[in-house]
């Protein structure tokens, strides 16, 4: 039994009885407390919030009944144990019908309270262990509900539905994992996944961005410093590690992470244990480690972005997420899953789509992953009338026709050489979608006459629908 549950208040106005309770329980290890009356007994009950209470019915400013009452209202896992003469025994009794846990007449034998006392406590404890863990249920309940809220839109591919089997697999070990993929393609909602079903999903999954913090910073917020640790540390700061102890640490873009303080994180990985900045005092760490890369690994690694060790550390589990234009049929159960979201969000109804506004989200490249398709969603759910969205409530990227679509990102973007044909292409296909296909003006920033256009665009084989 913990000293919490060893706390007891004794609210008696007969100063005797006050002295003799608390040597009497003193003698046997409790923790105890007294107030001569109801006044003093409510401050000490929000003061001490003691586990039990022995409770005169018979108090110089209350009804002790009354004072019953409050307790239970207000404190309702504390118990209570009236003390009462032979005068007040229906008194005594009317108190079990409301919440006390039992009554003792004056005078009383030491050995019947200590054993009513010892029994209250017991329950008082099992009480609280319950309503704990009851938290703890209903927290894991949430966290599953969202886990499956999140996934189960995005399983409809056959990828997906590996990813995921990978998942319910691999989830329970502690085994580090290392998931990649562009960006806005899921990363993060596929380590939530992962923690939700492990065994340390009854606490938070604790998150650092490595790209969204300076690199003098990564540290400190990684390991935490202690006072005076460096200019501006007025007070002791855990860290992420700290906060991840016995839960996950997510860590997205690893890649960003300075060389030199990968080299420290893979220590701790390998020792389990860690120093603080400023400190010289060595912490346990014990946290499972899922992090993510929007880089190819390869080009990570080529370019000393991702420290070989620490990638050998990390990739016990490797989870490539497929890029959403990889992966279509997932399109309309996150399209039906995202109009559902903002027509809550909003009050609202949720709009039809059109066939031809469906079509457009289909076809439509989709650069950005979910991330995009999530943002068209609400620009095309809060514009909608008549409860539907058209071609007309769509983003104007995804209104463009098919071909303009397909512009060479990579290429244009400098990510290798280019053919004259190429460059030509791409230029043509970029000022179509700049007009949104009105070939005229097109021509005209493109600075050629519009037959010209015309048979460039047989030759390129650019077809507008």
């Amino acid at each position: 039994m913990t000293s919490e549950n060893r706390r007891i208040l004794i609210i008696d106005d007969e100063r005797p009885i006050l002295m003799t309770l608390e040597a009497l329980l003193g003698r046997h290890g409790y923790e105890v407390q007294t107030a001569a009356n109801a006044s003093n007994g409510t401050r000490a009950l929000k003061s001490s919030e003691p586990s039990l209470v022995l409770l005169d019915l018979q108090l110089p400013d209350a009804d002790g009944l009354q004072m019953l009452d409050q307790i239970k209202a207000e404190h309702p896992e504390t118990q209570v144990i009236i003390l009462t003469a032979h005068d007040s025994l229906n008194n005594a009794i009317e108190s079990i019908k409301r919440g006390a846990y039992h009554f003792i007449s004056k005078p009383y034998a030491p050995e019947e309270l200590l054993s009513l006392v010892e029994k209250a406590l017991e329950k008082q404890s099992l009480l609280r262990e319950t309503e704990q863990l009851r938290k703890k249920t209903k927290q894991l309940e949430k966290r599953l509900e969202l886990a499956e809220t999140r996934l189960a839109p995005v399983i409809k591919s056959k990828a997906m539905q590996q990813i995921d089997e990978m998942i319910e697999a691999m989830a329970p070990s502690d085994a580090n994992v290392l998931i990649t993929g562009e960006s806005g393609v899921g990363k993060e909602v596929i380590a939530n996944v992962i923690h939700t079903r492990s065994r340390r999903a009854d606490k938070p999954m604790v998150k650092l961005n490595c790209a969204a913090f300076p690199q003098a910073m990564i540290e400190s917020e990684l390991f935490g410093y202690v006072k005076g640790a460096f200019t501006g540390a007025m007070n002791d700061f855990p860290g992420m590690i700290a906060a991840a102890d016995g839960s996950t640490l997510f860590l997205d873009e690893i890649s960003e992470m300075p060389a030199e303080l990968q080299t420290r994180f893979l220590r701790v990985l390998q020792e389990h244990e860690y120093r603080p900045l400023g400190s010289t005092k060595t912490v346990k760490a014990d946290f499972r480690v899922v992090a993510a890369t929007n880089r190819p690994i390869a080009q990570a690694l080529a370019e000393n972005r991702l420290r070989s060790d620490l990638y050998y550390r990390l990739n016990t589990f490797q989870i490539e997420v497929p890029p959403l234009r990889e992966r279509k049929e997932d399109i309309p159960p996150l399209v039906a899953s995202f109009v559902k979201r903002f027509s809550e969000q909003l009050g609202r109804s949720e709009p039809e789509i059109t066939p031809e506004a469906f079509q457009k989200l289909i076809d439509y490249a989709w650069p950005g992953n979910v991330r995009e398709l999530q943002n068209a969603i609400e620009y095309a759910v809060v514009l909608a009338r008549q409860e539907q969205i058209t071609v007309k409530e769509l983003p104007a990227e995804v209104q463009l026709p098919v071909a303009l679509q397909q512009i060479d990102r990579t290429n244009a973007n400098g990510g290798g050489p280019q053919s004259l044909e190429d460059m030509e292409r791409n230029a043509i296909l970029q000022a179509l979608a700049k007009c949104h296909g009105n070939k005229k003006k097109a021509a005209q920033l493109l600075g050629i006459q519009r037959p010209t256009l015309y048979n460039k665009m047989r030759r390129y084989a650019i077809a507008l629908r």
